[in-house]
């Protein structure tokens, strides 16, 4: 995980995502995953940008798969972004950073 994401599991899902104060942003994704690479700096950056505005989590799907599932990913990098513990938003693909700051922008205080 980057400095400013935090590395989210099915283990810690509830505690991180569903019980957070501020919108979530989950990146799913895999070591294997070349455009979930491609995106990784990005998110990186948005999260180091919204520090204290929104958490930005990522999940690997491959240690990951209970929680995979139950937001029925199909395709990597998803990015789902959640407020109040519910899906708000998601892109798939490797989006630019233009178009996660218009996911997050009107969830953000």
């Amino acid at each position: 995980m980057g400095k400013f994401t935090v590395e989210i599991t099915d283990a810690n899902f509830e505690q991180e995502v569903a019980a957070a104060q501020v919108p979530v942003l989950l990146d799913f994704w895999a070591e294997w995953c070349g455009p979930c690479r491609m995106i990784a700096p990005t998110v990186e950056g948005v999260a180091e940008e919204y520090t204290g505005k929104v958490k930005v989590g990522k999940v690997n799907v491959d240690e990951n798969g209970e929680t995979a599932m139950r937001y029925n990913i199909r395709g990597i990098p998803t990015l789902l972004l959640f407020k109040d513990g519910k899906v708000v938003d998601q892109r798939v693909g490797a989006v630019g950073k233009g178009d996660i700051v218009k996911m997050i922008t009107p969830h953000v205080a």
